[in-house]
């Protein structure tokens, strides 16, 4: 059984070390949950990815949420969550006490435009990973592009996309279960 300072300790790390937020997030608590403490399968990894993104609130506190009940209990999900949102919380208050001097430093607007791309490479990364676990069929990727097209050069707003998907995931299964 996992002890509250082992899964504080994991979210902590992940908090700590991740640039870009709760999907960046993702191949880091991968590797702590699944590879490294075997807390999760791969299989109960992506249900609570999935989970996670389809419940209220901030992904990476959902994360470290349930994987914490799922080990200990609410003990485990106040570990895990304290853990998770520690230092990303004493960051942004330091940044926010500092910014204003630096704000119109060229050097700190140049390192955050370098930030960017790999945050987005961070995010890219454990969407084609969990593709792969996941067994997806290549044939439905262009779904994730339209959907981004649309949002992106239409401004079709993210909320028509997800509820669109929702009614074509509930009349596939339903033309697949009469098959």
């Amino acid at each position: 059984m996992a002890k509250y300072c082992d899964i504080f300790w994991s979210f902590f790390k992940v908090g700590t070390f991740t640039i870009g937020g709760g999907y960046a997030m993702i191949p880091l608590m991968q590797r702590e949950l699944v590879d490294k403490h075997h807390w999760l399968s791969e299989e109960e990894f992506l249900d609570q990815v999935a989970l996670s993104q389809a419940m209220p609130g901030v992904f990476a506190v959902n994360m470290a949420a349930m994987t914490g009940f799922r080990l200990r209990q609410g003990g485990g999900s106040a570990a895990a969550i304290l853990g998770n949102i520690l230092m990303p919380v004493v960051f942004i208050l330091l940044l926010a006490l500092f910014f204003r001097t630096f704000r119109d430093n060229v050097f700190v607007e140049r390192i955050f435009l370098g930030l960017r791309p790999c945050v987005v490479a961070l995010i890219a990364a454990p969407v084609f990973t969990m593709a792969r676990s996941a067994k997806v069929s290549w044939s439905n990727v262009w779904i994730p592009v339209v959907s981004a097209l649309l949002i992106w050069l239409l401004g079709v707003s993210p909320i028509l996309i997800v509820l669109a998907a929702a009614l074509g995931g509930f009349l596939y299964s339903k033309l697949n279960t009469k098959r």
